[in-house]
């Protein structure tokens, strides 16, 4: 699961982006979760080129760091909190991850969070 703001608006997000496309190619499961009210349509369909499933916390009403709105994106992935981890800016939000038995990734850059995920999800 991945952050929007913060995250995928780094300056190096494009390399994070390509990160997700060769995860999916892997059979990773990715899930964008954003505590922005929705997006359009236009916005929706561009994100499903990186995501399994898209998560906003103002069109399921609960949002992020409550352990509530994590759960409620590894059940539209189809997985247990426990093969969950989630990439966030936000020590807070990293936090409720946690609570909610997910692996947290507090984003600082783009290479050290590849770099933490490379071991999280080796190819392979």
């Amino acid at each position: 699961m991945v952050d929007f703001a913060g995250v995928l608006t780094d300056p190096d997000a494009g390399r994070f982006y390509d990160y997700l496309a060769a995860a999916r190619e892997r059979g990773v499961r990715t899930a964008l979760l954003s505590n922005a009210p929705g997006a359009s349509d236009e916005v929706k369909n561009t994100m499903f080129d990186y995501f399994d499933a898209l998560v906003f916390s103002g069109e399921v009403g609960v949002a992020k760091p409550d352990p509530a709105v994590y759960l409620i994106a590894a059940d539209r992935l189809g997985l247990p909190a426990a093969r969950c981890a989630v990439v966030d800016d936000s020590a807070a939000n990293i936090r409720g991850a946690v609570e909610a038995g997910m692996v947290g990734v507090h984003h600082r850059s783009v290479s050290e969070t590849l770099d933490e995920l490379a071991v999280l999800f080796a190819a392979g």
